[in-house]
């Protein structure tokens, strides 16, 4: 799916339906975490008005979908607690900062993100392939529609990372890096695969 190189253990959605509330809250802090995320870039970035439109955008929908996560846990009665340390993201980005590409810091920002959202679109297709639409009608309908709004954030941010790039060589740049970054992407997905289950979205 989209630039990812290694696939999700087809395992991981049984166990996420068995834990589902500890998913849900996971969820939910991980919607909060990506408006947080866009909002800091915009902030970052006050003289690229295109930019910080787009991620302004990008960070409203996002906290809207925190929103509607957390609407869930209200019923359900789920309590949201603190957040988890995300070693998925928090690895993502050392092993980008390691690896120095010669691109704007700002690239490497962006295509972080567009993986972690690559990344969240892959998991909810197979969440959606677990769930029993009988049973779990509005919470299948709710997941369908972010795997759509998932794949949307992916071309943003790559899109953006193209004119963060900028020069009339930016596409192949940008896709070559993307390349490097999903491959170190998969290395961090299939280590965290051998840890045991704790509901995150991404690890």
């Amino acid at each position: 799916m989209f630039c990812l190189k290694v696939r999700s253990d087809p395992g991981w959605a049984k166990e996420a339906v068995a834990n589902f509330d500890k998913v849900l809250a996971d969820h939910a802090h991980c919607e909060m975490k990506a408006a947080s995320n866009a909002l800091s870039l915009a902030a970052r970035h006050p003289d690229d008005l295109a930019l910080v439109r787009a991620l302004t955008d990008l960070a409203k929908e996002e906290l809207e979908h925190f929103q509607q996560v957390l609407t869930v846990l209200e019923r359900r009665g789920i309590p949201l607690g603190p957040p988890e340390v995300d070693t998925y993201a928090a690895d993502l980005r050392k092993s980008a900062k390691e690896r120095p590409s010669g691109l704007p810091p700002l690239v490497d920002r962006l295509l972080v993100g567009a993986l972690i959202e690559a990344r969240s679109c892959e998991r909810f297709k197979l969440l959606l392939g677990a769930l029993d639409p009988a049973q779990e009608r509005a919470i299948f309908d709710f997941y369908t529609e972010l795997f759509a709004a998932e794949a949307r954030h992916y071309r943003t941010f790559c899109d953006l990372a193209i004119a963060a790039a900028g020069g009339p060589n930016a596409r192949e740049a940008v896709e070559a890096r993307l390349e490097t970054l999903s491959v170190l992407e998969g290395q961090i997905v299939s280590r965290l695969a051998n840890n045991t289950f704790r509901g995150f979205i991404h690890g």
